[in-house]
């Protein structure tokens, strides 16, 4: 057998495995809620199930992988931006490929969180809902604007990576890749020993995912049998809502786009983007999934190492159409649910600071929900509600990030496109 035909195989069985995994956990989460349901809370046996199982053995083995792919962000991301960084030897090409990735990140949100508030207003699944007097969310604050721009700037590089501050991160990184590239021979030889720790890490990154069906199954499993199928009943219209705009967007909008900028077949994209998404999906995290979006990118859709590692990490960062569409259904729905209209002027002024917002708020934990405490507070509507949709937020974050990595590689698409660094070849290549 060819290499790579042994390749192709190789991620065709994982995807596999991952896919059963996760239909295993949901079965599994969803026949231990009702038998956690049926039982007495505080017998034995439900206490064993829940503390010794649901807690103990899948909260162990789902974050433990989950922390694996974790730890791998920062160096991923720092390594594939002073590399991609110093290979763009001609810095108005940086300058082009950052203002095309960024435009069209920023567009396709504004374009997300659109269409999701004119789908909600089509189908009005927060009309005649009763709402808890006593639902009550404390919001965290969203930080000033001046702040946002100013703390892109890092005061300590390796205090930014042990935090993990991903915006900081990527500036620090691209600055230090422009060095390496203005240093001449000195520069060379770092870079040399930064593309050997890149190989090094991207080895261990094909290790990590080969414990990802344990990981899926184990995140799964415990995410479904804490929530249940039952806990979106009573918001199915919502949860659909989300579910449709999600679907148009991933399915419809980025085709449309691959067809129009890059005149890119569709069907090579998303057979190869079968990993990512699970990855996505089981994780609900940008961020720990863009070792597997990088290796996709670059390694089976045929972008450039340059591009793919500047705009996969900025997209992780910066680019949150899936969460935009979370926010337009749900400032529709919490406006329906107290019975308040919303006038052209603030639905404009949703889409706009959601779309500013996804730069300002990125990296932060729970950022859909910061970012939609944001949305309400400007919209004039009680951030109370957003209690309305917390029992079921953790399902759609699961299916908003599979939108987003969607996008990051979309995008990075498009622009090697644009610069003629993508391999149309591999590609095209169904052995990839």
């Amino acid at each position: 057998m060819s290499g790579s035909s042994q390749e192709k195989s190789a991620h065709a069985r994982l995807t596999r495995w991952i896919l059963w995994a996760m239909l295993l956990g949901i079965a599994t989460g969803t026949a231990l809620h009702a038998l956690l349901s049926a039982l007495d809370p505080d017998s034995p046996i439900a206490t064993g199930l829940r503390e010794g199982l649901v807690n103990g053995i899948f909260q162990v083995a789902g974050q433990a992988f989950l922390r694996l792919l974790t730890v791998l962000v920062v160096p991923v991301v720092f390594l594939s931006l002073v590399c991609g960084s110093a290979a763009m030897d001609d810095i108005r090409k940086l300058g082009r490929v950052g203002l095309r990735a960024l435009a069209l990140y920023l567009v396709t949100t504004a374009a997300a969180i659109s269409m999701a508030m004119g789908l909600a207003l089509l189908f009005g699944p927060g009309r005649g809902f009763t709402l808890d007097a006593g639902a009550n969310f404390e919001a965290r604050p969203s930080p000033p604007l001046a702040d946002t721009f100013v703390n892109l700037v890092p005061k300590n590089a390796l205090e930014a990576m042990a935090a993990g501050n991903m915006l900081q991160i990527i500036v620090f990184s691209i600055l230090l890749g422009l060095a390496l590239t203005l240093a001449g021979a000195a520069g060379k030889r770092v870079l040399g020993a930064c593309n050997d720790w890149n190989d090094v890490i991207m080895k261990l990154v094909g290790i990590v995912m080969s414990l990802a069906p344990i990981g899926v199954f184990a995140l799964i499993a415990r995410t479904f049998a804490n929530e249940g199928f039952g806990a979106f009943g009573p918001l199915i219209g919502y949860f659909l809502t989300v579910l449709l705009a999600l679907a148009l967007h991933c399915f419809g909008v980025y085709p449309l786009l691959l067809k129009i900028l890059a005149r890119l077949p569709i069907g090579p994209f998303f057979r190869k983007m079968r990993e990512v998404h699970l990855f996505a999906f089981s994780t609900a995290s940008s961020n720990a999934t863009i070792p597997v979006t990088l290796n996709t990118v670059e390694f089976r859709l045929g972008v450039s190492n340059p591009i793919a590692s500047f705009t996969v990490p900025l997209g992780a960062t910066i680019n949150m159409d899936g969460t935009a569409i979370m926010q337009g259904v749900a400032t529709i729905f919490i406006a329906q649910a107290y019975g308040l209209e919303l006038g052209p002027p603030q639905l404009l002024m949703v889409v706009l600071t959601a779309t500013l917002a996804s730069i300002g708020t990125a990296g932060v934990p729970g950022v859909g929900l910061v970012m939609l405490s944001m949305v309400l507070t400007q919209a004039g509507l009680p951030v109370e509600g957003i209690a309305l949709i917390l029992g079921i937020d953790r399902l759609l974050d699961m299916a908003r990030t599979a939108v987003n990595v969607t996008g990051d590689a979309t995008v990075s698409c498009i622009v090697a496109r644009s610069e003629g660094e993508l391999d149309t070849a591999l590609y095209n290549d169904p052995a990839k």
